[in-house]
């Protein structure tokens, strides 16, 4: 598994670089740059001496390095062994357009079709039948990797619950979030209680995010020890945030950084 940095370096630095800087001093030998990752303790001091430097304040420095060295620094998973799995949960990544569908977004509404799952999702689907040929559990997965694990694997409704978009009554669709998959499936078990032990099947890239929105939904979330999940990026996306990593990565990051806003200004105002 990647560690926190050579993860992140790995990345496009022109898309990942300039909004790591900003909270960054001099590394000197040991700079993002580099395959030699500093410790944990000298990036959290340089983070805070230079945001300190930066807001010309001595205390908010340490109260925001946290959530950057999460959200910026911290990608490894909690790890499960397959055998202890009780459920396993598929969030899907991206999708192609296609002629019947005009998909441009798996956010928007009004499409006259689904789009095609493609690859990316067939390699989701590969890493979900792998899980399940070790414990064969019951498996909710969003629609793009259900398909492939129907037409793939011949899985059936005994084993495998299809979590559709929203379908309004005039044929629009609406494609939900990661974080709406997590609520249907919860909705569907009647509690995450229910599930046990969760495997959560995502884009390497997205799988932290997956466990993060699962268990913020009570499941108990983790990635399968035994499995590899897929790394590969599809530049025929329909989604475009999908297409490559440095673009992902940001992305992800920014959405990691507003659901930690939300919560911190919850606790901080429960009052409102």
């Amino acid at each position: 598994m990647q560690t926190r940095r050579t993860f992140l370096a790995s990345a496009s630095k022109a898309a990942t670089l300039p909004i790591l800087a900003s909270t960054l001093g001099a590394c000197g030998g040991n700079s993002l740059s580099t395959n030699t990752p500093i410790s944990d303790s000298e990036l959290q001091a340089q983070m805070i001496g230079k945001l300190n430097a930066q807001l010309n304040d001595t205390t908010t420095g340490s109260t925001i390095e946290p959530y950057l060295m999460d959200v910026g620094f911290t990608w490894d998973l909690p790890l499960i062994p397959a055998a202890q799995v009780n459920t396993i949960v598929a969030y899907s990544f991206g999708n192609r357009p296609n002629a019947a569908s005009g998909n441009t977004s798996s956010n928007g509404g009004n499409q006259a079709a689904f789009p095609d799952p493609g690859p990316i999702n067939e390699e989701l689907a590969d890493a979900v039948h792998q899980i399940y040929q070790l414990n064969p559990v019951k498996v909710f997965a969003q629609w793009e990797i259900a398909r492939f694990l129907v037409s793939k694997y011949q899985m059936n409704s005994t084993n495998l619950h299809s979590i559709e978009p929203v379908i309004a009554s005039d044929g629009s669709i609406t494609y939900l979030s990661t974080d709406g998959v997590a609520a249907a499936i919860v909705a569907l078990e009647g509690g995450a209680a229910a599930m046990g032990n969760v495997a959560v099947v995502g884009h390497r890239d997205h799988a932290k995010r997956c466990i993060l929105t699962s268990v913020g939904r009570g499941m108990k979330a983790s990635a399968v020890k035994e499995v590899t999940l897929p790394v590969n990026y599809d530049p025929l996306s329909g989604q475009p945030w999908t297409r490559n990593r440095g673009l992902y990565l940001v992305h992800d990051m920014f959405a990691q950084l507003a659901g930690k806003a939300l919560t911190a200004i919850a606790q901080a105002y429960p009052q409102g």
